[in-house]
């Protein structure tokens, strides 16, 4: 899975949201904002992660269960998946 190319992360005070360019900024209504979890996810997916790679890469960096994790994991791609900002 990967993000796709028009869709870039910034952070803002505390604050991370998509935000989309080029072409995709005329078509695209609104921005996304996302938590620290959210844009953790984000950034390895913008490298092509797979699913199995989120879960271990959350569960090395956060304090959470393998079944929180994967649930989680699961509702973001959803997310993004409605979003049309995924490969």
């Amino acid at each position: 899975m990967k993000i796709k190319e028009d869709f870039i992360l910034r952070k803002i005070a505390e604050s991370y949201i998509v935000v989309p360019v080029n072409q995709t900024a005329l078509d695209f209504n609104g921005i996304i904002n996302l938590n620290e979890t959210g844009a953790f996810l984000f950034e390895l997916l913008q490298n092509g992660a797979e699913r199995e790679e989120l879960v271990e890469k959350m569960l090395a960096e956060y304090d959470v269960t393998r079944d929180r994790a994967e649930k989680d994991i699961d509702i973001f791609i959803g997310k993004i998946k409605e979003a049309d900002i995924i490969e």
